[in-house]
């Protein structure tokens, strides 16, 4: 009679890392992402604004009050 346990996630081996080359890039992707969602909630209006009109501003408008940044 067989009793051994069989498990759906797999066991991962002690001392495994992931290499900083691997995670580089996906660091560096993220801090673009973060600086461009920053810049748009919290400066994109008024003599900084990148695109015209008040579109971005309105969509970001709640996120802006939500974060602190002042904006009327």
């Amino acid at each position: 009679m067989n009793t051994s346990v069989h498990t759906a996630m797999p066991v991962a081996a002690a001392g495994q890392s992931i290499p900083v080359r691997a995670i580089l890039p996906w660091a560096v992707f993220g801090l673009i992402i973060s600086a461009l969602l920053l810049y748009f909630v919290g400066a994109e209006q008024g003599a900084t604004s990148l695109i015209s009109g008040h579109a971005v501003h309105e969509f970001v408008h709640d996120g802006r009050h939500l974060l602190g940044f002042p904006c009327h």
